[in-house]
Protein backbone atom coordinates (compact mmCIF):
# COMPACT_ATOMS: atom_id res chain seq x y z
CA UNK A 1 0.00 0.00 0.00
CA UNK A 2 1.18 3.48 -1.01
CA UNK A 3 1.45 6.23 1.40
CA UNK A 4 -1.25 8.02 -1.25
CA UNK A 5 -3.59 4.82 -0.72
CA UNK A 6 -3.16 4.64 2.43
CA UNK A 7 -4.10 8.33 3.15
CA UNK A 8 -7.20 8.06 0.64
CA UNK A 9 -8.19 5.06 3.42
CA UNK A 10 -8.09 6.59 6.32
CA UNK A 11 -9.64 9.87 4.46
CA UNK A 12 -13.14 7.29 3.59
CA UNK A 13 -13.03 5.66 6.80
CA UNK A 14 -13.24 9.59 8.40
CA UNK A 15 -15.96 10.67 5.81
CA UNK A 16 -17.96 7.44 7.62
CA UNK A 17 -17.35 7.74 10.75
CA UNK A 18 -18.50 12.02 10.38
CA UNK A 19 -21.80 10.57 8.31
CA UNK A 20 -22.23 7.90 11.05
CA UNK A 21 -22.02 10.42 13.27
CA UNK A 22 -24.18 13.21 12.12
CA UNK A 23 -26.63 10.70 11.67
CA UNK A 24 -26.12 9.43 15.39
CA UNK A 25 -27.16 13.15 16.20
CA UNK A 26 -30.82 13.41 16.36
CA UNK A 27 -30.51 9.91 19.01
CA UNK A 28 -28.15 12.54 20.86
CA UNK A 29 -31.13 14.86 21.77
CA UNK A 30 -33.38 12.36 23.73
CA UNK A 31 -32.83 12.57 27.49
CA UNK A 32 -33.81 8.80 27.51
CA UNK A 33 -31.06 7.80 25.17
CA UNK A 34 -28.14 9.68 27.12
CA UNK A 35 -28.89 8.05 30.69
CA UNK A 36 -28.55 4.43 28.71
CA UNK A 37 -25.68 4.84 26.72
CA UNK A 38 -24.17 6.91 29.95
CA UNK A 39 -25.11 4.67 32.14
CA UNK A 40 -23.79 1.64 30.05
CA UNK A 41 -20.36 3.26 29.18
CA UNK A 42 -19.51 3.37 32.63
CA UNK A 43 -20.33 0.22 34.20
CA UNK A 44 -18.54 -1.06 31.60
CA UNK A 45 -15.38 0.93 32.64
CA UNK A 46 -12.58 -1.47 33.37
CA UNK A 47 -14.89 -4.10 32.57
CA UNK A 48 -16.57 -4.03 35.84
CA UNK A 49 -19.94 -4.50 34.15
CA UNK A 50 -19.04 -8.02 33.12
CA UNK A 51 -17.11 -8.97 36.14
CA UNK A 52 -19.98 -8.14 38.35
CA UNK A 53 -21.93 -10.02 36.05
CA UNK A 54 -19.80 -13.00 36.23
CA UNK A 55 -19.66 -13.48 39.54
CA UNK A 56 -23.25 -13.15 40.48
CA UNK A 57 -23.52 -15.98 38.05
CA UNK A 58 -20.93 -17.87 39.81
CA UNK A 59 -22.95 -17.36 43.19
CA UNK A 60 -26.38 -17.94 41.53
CA UNK A 61 -24.62 -21.42 40.21
CA UNK A 62 -22.01 -22.12 42.83
CA UNK A 63 -19.24 -22.51 40.40
CA UNK A 64 -16.83 -19.70 40.39
CA UNK A 65 -15.13 -21.34 37.51
CA UNK A 66 -17.36 -18.78 35.92
CA UNK A 67 -16.61 -15.95 37.19
CA UNK A 68 -12.53 -16.94 37.19
CA UNK A 69 -12.46 -18.18 33.04
CA UNK A 70 -14.62 -14.70 32.47
CA UNK A 71 -12.03 -12.31 34.24
CA UNK A 72 -9.14 -14.04 32.73
CA UNK A 73 -10.52 -13.90 29.28
CA UNK A 74 -11.28 -10.14 30.28
CA UNK A 75 -8.25 -9.58 31.56
CA UNK A 76 -6.67 -11.15 28.34
CA UNK A 77 -8.81 -8.82 26.19
CA UNK A 78 -7.55 -5.76 27.80
CA UNK A 79 -4.08 -6.69 28.19
CA UNK A 80 -3.69 -7.15 24.26
CA UNK A 81 -6.30 -4.62 23.44
CA UNK A 82 -5.09 -1.60 25.54
CA UNK A 83 -1.59 -2.54 25.04
CA UNK A 84 -0.22 -3.37 21.79
CA UNK A 85 -3.12 -3.12 19.49
CA UNK A 86 -3.75 0.82 20.56
CA UNK A 87 -0.59 1.60 20.68
CA UNK A 88 0.09 0.56 16.84
CA UNK A 89 -2.92 2.58 15.66
CA UNK A 90 -2.79 6.06 18.13
CA UNK A 91 -6.25 7.31 16.99
CA UNK A 92 -7.43 10.49 17.99
CA UNK A 93 -10.64 10.61 19.48
CA UNK A 94 -13.65 12.30 18.67
CA UNK A 95 -13.36 16.01 19.98
CA UNK A 96 -16.66 16.41 21.94
CA UNK A 97 -17.51 20.64 21.53
CA UNK A 98 -20.19 21.10 24.14
CA UNK A 99 -20.10 19.84 27.65
CA UNK A 100 -21.72 16.42 28.09
CA UNK A 101 -25.28 16.17 29.50
CA UNK A 102 -23.68 13.42 32.17
CA UNK A 103 -20.42 13.33 33.48
CA UNK A 104 -17.88 10.49 32.06
CA UNK A 105 -14.27 9.70 32.48
CA UNK A 106 -12.30 10.41 29.13
CA UNK A 107 -9.75 7.94 27.88
CA UNK A 108 -5.97 8.43 27.48
CA UNK A 109 -5.52 5.85 25.57
CA UNK A 110 -5.79 5.76 21.16
CA UNK A 111 -9.43 5.39 20.18
CA UNK A 112 -8.99 2.46 17.83
CA UNK A 113 -10.25 0.08 18.20
CA UNK A 114 -13.02 0.29 21.25
CA UNK A 115 -12.06 -1.50 24.26
CA UNK A 116 -15.51 -1.15 25.76
CA UNK A 117 -16.77 -2.85 22.50
CA UNK A 118 -13.75 -5.37 22.59
CA UNK A 119 -14.27 -6.69 26.58
CA UNK A 120 -18.15 -6.49 25.25
CA UNK A 121 -17.67 -9.16 22.91
CA UNK A 122 -15.60 -11.46 24.41
CA UNK A 123 -18.08 -10.80 28.02
CA UNK A 124 -20.75 -12.05 25.78
CA UNK A 125 -19.32 -14.80 24.53
CA UNK A 126 -17.95 -16.11 27.68
CA UNK A 127 -21.42 -15.85 29.59
CA UNK A 128 -23.72 -16.98 26.56
CA UNK A 129 -21.77 -20.65 27.60
CA UNK A 130 -24.72 -20.76 30.39
CA UNK A 131 -27.86 -20.16 27.93
CA UNK A 132 -29.39 -16.43 27.60
CA UNK A 133 -26.97 -15.71 24.52
CA UNK A 134 -29.49 -13.00 23.05
CA UNK A 135 -29.27 -11.38 26.47
CA UNK A 136 -25.60 -11.08 26.50
CA UNK A 137 -24.73 -10.08 23.40
CA UNK A 138 -27.76 -7.25 23.37
CA UNK A 139 -25.82 -6.12 26.56
CA UNK A 140 -22.89 -5.83 24.67
CA UNK A 141 -24.34 -3.89 21.85
CA UNK A 142 -25.73 -1.48 24.41
CA UNK A 143 -22.12 -1.18 25.68
CA UNK A 144 -20.13 -1.00 22.55
CA UNK A 145 -22.77 1.14 20.61
CA UNK A 146 -22.66 3.96 24.63
CA UNK A 147 -18.97 4.58 23.18
CA UNK A 148 -20.17 6.18 19.83
CA UNK A 149 -23.30 8.11 21.86
CA UNK A 150 -21.04 9.62 24.32
CA UNK A 151 -18.49 10.81 21.40
CA UNK A 152 -15.81 8.48 23.28
CA UNK A 153 -15.10 6.81 20.42
CA UNK A 154 -16.04 6.90 16.47
CA UNK A 155 -18.18 4.28 14.68
CA UNK A 156 -15.05 2.78 13.00
CA UNK A 157 -13.40 2.40 16.06
CA UNK A 158 -16.34 0.62 17.63
CA UNK A 159 -16.48 -1.98 14.64
CA UNK A 160 -12.94 -2.83 15.21
CA UNK A 161 -13.71 -3.39 19.12
CA UNK A 162 -16.68 -5.51 17.90
CA UNK A 163 -14.53 -7.80 15.66
CA UNK A 164 -11.26 -8.00 17.86
CA UNK A 165 -13.67 -8.82 20.52
CA UNK A 166 -16.18 -11.47 18.58
CA UNK A 167 -12.55 -13.01 17.73
CA UNK A 168 -10.95 -13.07 20.96
CA UNK A 169 -13.72 -14.32 22.57
CA UNK A 170 -14.00 -17.29 20.19
CA UNK A 171 -11.06 -17.96 21.29
CA UNK A 172 -11.48 -17.46 24.99
CA UNK A 173 -14.69 -20.10 24.85
CA UNK A 174 -12.12 -22.62 23.08
CA UNK A 175 -9.48 -22.04 25.59
CA UNK A 176 -11.33 -22.05 28.70
CA UNK A 177 -14.48 -24.57 28.24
Amino acid sequence: MTPDSDSGFVAAIDRLDNRFDALWERIRDISAADRLFYTASEAADFSLLWHTIGVVHALIDDDPRIAITLSAALGVESALINGPVKSVFRRERPVQDTPRPLTLRQPRTSSFPSGHASAAMVAAAMLSRQGNAPLWYALAGIVATSRIHVRIHHASDVAGGLVAGAALGALARRLLG
